[in-house]
């Protein structure tokens, strides 16, 4: 497969057919977080592995996947995959998209978020006490919401200058979730940042259109 140029964009083609599956949203999330053979996904999601392989070769030959190793198992060599790192919304790219894209992009979004926290929790990871989860109801008007917009976008900024700093610390012991030169380890932490309109809860569900 001739070499992709990386997906950069939401409105790519590429990662709107990718998110177009909820097994390769799950796919990508559980390759963000470490290296995998479609066996090792497979017993993971207990899906066939013909499925997860099919939906691992779509997800490569889409620019979405890297190849970062192999092993012999059994006889039979496994390929091991990561995921390239995934597009961020930019208010330009977000307004380009239309109406289905844009569920489409924030259905995948919203359960890779809810996997994650939920999967986390399960383990403890809310345990200890830097650990934040707080929903707020504000009410605002157009010059507040838009200030707040700033806000969190300057967060998200902030946040990756943060771990920048933390990766030059940790070093190539960062790599695989081990210790840094100091021995430190290094942490996995998850981080999810959702600011929109809210609907009252108490308003009714606009009715589903008939098929």
């Amino acid at each position: 497969m001739a070499k992709q140029e990386p997906v950069t964009d939401v409105a790519d083609p590429r990662w709107l057919r990718a998110i177009s599956h909820p097994i390769r949203v799950r796919l990508l999330a559980l390759l963000e977080e470490e290296a995998a053979s479609p066996v090792v996904l497979a017993a993971k999601l207990e899906q066939p592995l013909g499925t997860i392989a099919y939906h691992v070769r779509t997800l490569y030959e889409l620019g979405l996947l890297k190849l970062v190793g192999t092993r012999q198992r059994r006889g039979a060599t496994e390929h091991y995959y990561r995921t390239v790192a995934r597009p961020a919304p930019s208010p330009e790219s977000w307004q380009g998209l239309d109406a289905i894209s844009k569920q489409r992009v924030l259905t995948a979004l919203i359960n890779t978020a809810t996997d994650h926290a939920n999967r986390s929790a399960a383990a403890g990871g809310f345990d200890g006490v830097q650990a934040q989860l707080s929903t707020e109801a504000l009410t605002l008007d157009r010059e507040g919401w838009e200030e707040l917009a700033r806000e969190a976008r300057g967060w998200i900024a902030r946040a990756q200058e943060i771990e920048r700093a933390a990766a030059r610390r940790l070093g190539d012991g960062a790599v695989g979730g081990g210790g840094g030169d100091g021995g430190e380890p290094a942490l996995r932490i998850g981080l999810t940042l959702m600011l929109f309109e809210a609907l009252a809860s108490s308003a009714e569900r606009a009715p589903q259109a008939s098929r």
